[in-house]
């Protein structure tokens, strides 16, 4: 549906003729897509649910939205930070006294036992910020600390990979030395997955309930979790990545016998949650609002939301970081998400959102007062978005009325 106050209604119709093309051409299985401008809102639901077609897309769809989880942990915190449970430049030694007394490689891709002392503490900013000095390194997989946290099972991964359970993930984590000193680099997810540790045990209750307490219930959220309840796994689409030989999309995870299904040893606040199109809008709609939440229920404050979507990073970091970010208007990190600092295309400087690898797409831009999600299910390649992701976020721009 849509009004005709943000949107054009025209301009609403190449949307739906490219994306479906899109679907068409084998691209994507199906998709769910909404733009969003002034109480203007415009949804897709084109395909299906499987490559068969016997499984019609549906608006109440649950998608596997992977990274897009990483910006609602991040609100989580922020909570307890307004409520000086947490703050922000505080050492989180006490919460996790195993990543305390750190030691520092002196060169990424040297001996592990080649290191200097820690300058400062990790602090909750440096989680948010990935600074850590933790998560994933563009260093050859040969590399001491590459192979280090490989063989501990600590690695960055795809979404719902059996870590081990947080505890022992934080030993593990403990036993290898920093990539960086507290705050000098950019190293990406793994600030998210401790972070995730770090509520649950600053709050006495598992990472899910945090977030349900904190976040998904103020908003209505009630899709949005860990697992997919037995009773909701045929609204879970298959899961497809792309078979490098054949170049057909092949299932990666399937309901039948979904790692959604079931609980994990870790819920990742990186990676792991599911939700819906409906769901996801209404997160995005309460930061466009500065804080606030359906019928005035204020989840955070408009400072909170500011600082959540500033870039932390600066030009320095932002060298490091910029590989992994995958696309050239995506030129700060805020907390759990990007932040354009500059306009490179339509995005203005201040647009802020992330993506999730198996397939799905979130911003905000304040200036234009617009919000886009595209929810697919197939993962992303790279780290840049595929074109259906790349041409909806244009698509969504050039629908703006005035």
């Amino acid at each position: 549906m849509s009004g005709t106050t943000g949107l054009s209604e025209g301009r609403l119709g190449r949307m739906r003729a490219v994306l479906a093309g899109h679907v068409e051409q084998g691209q994507v299985p199906g998709l769910v897509a909404a733009v969003e401008r002034d109480g203007d809102t415009h949804v897709e639901v084109l395909g299906s649910r499987d490559t068969a077609g016997t499984a019609p897309m549906r608006r109440d769809t649950l998608f596997r939205i992977a990274s897009m989880t990483k910006p609602i942990t991040a609100a989580a915190a922020l909570t307890l930070v307004e409520e000086c449970l947490l703050r922000l430049d505080d050492p989180v030694d006490d919460l996790l006294p195993e990543l305390a007394d750190r030691r520092v490689l002196r060169r990424p891709d040297g001996e592990l036992a080649d290191t200097e002392p820690a300058v400062r503490p990790i602090t909750l900013r440096d989680l948010l910020t990935f600074g850590l000095g933790y998560g994933f390194a563009m260093l050859p997989p040969t590399a001491p600390i590459v192979r280090a946290t490989a063989e501990r099972g600590v690695d960055v991964r795809p979404p719902r990979t059996d870590y081990p359970e947080p505890d022992e993930f934080l030993r593990l984590l403990g036993e290898l030395p920093l990539l960086h000193q507290p705050g000098a680099g950019w190293h990406y997810h793994t600030g998210s997955t401790v972070l995730g540790i770090l509520l649950a045990r600053a709050c006495g209750k598992p990472l899910g309930e945090v977030l349900r307490e904190r976040v998904l219930d103020p908003l209505g959220m009630r899709d949005t979790g860990f697992t997919v309840p037995a009773d909701q796994l045929h609204r879970l689409p298959v899961e497809y990545v792309r078979d490098r030989a054949s170049g057909r999309l092949v299932p990666y995870d399937d309901p039948a016998d979904s790692a959604w299904a079931r609980p994990a040893r870790l819920d990742d606040g990186g990676g792991d949650l599911v939700s819906t199109l409906d769901d996801y809008l209404a997160f995005a709609r309460m930061l466009l609002a500065g804080g606030e939440g359906p019928g005035g229920v204020r989840v955070l404050s408009r400072p909170a939301v500011e600082l959540m979507t500033t870039d932390h990073l600066g030009p320095a970091r932002l060298a490091a970081a910029a590989p992994l970010l995958g696309r050239d208007e995506l030129t700060g990190w805020g907390f759990g998400l990007s932040v354009a600092t500059r306009r490179t295309g339509f995005a203005a400087p201040g647009r802020y959102g992330w993506d999730g690898g198996l397939g799905t797409v979130w911003f905000n831009d304040p200036a234009e007062r617009l919000t886009g999600v595209l929810l697919t299910q197939r993962m992303f390649e790279s780290a840049t978005p595929p074109a259906v992701a790349r041409d909806f976020e244009v698509l969504s721009y050039q629908a703006v009325a005035g």
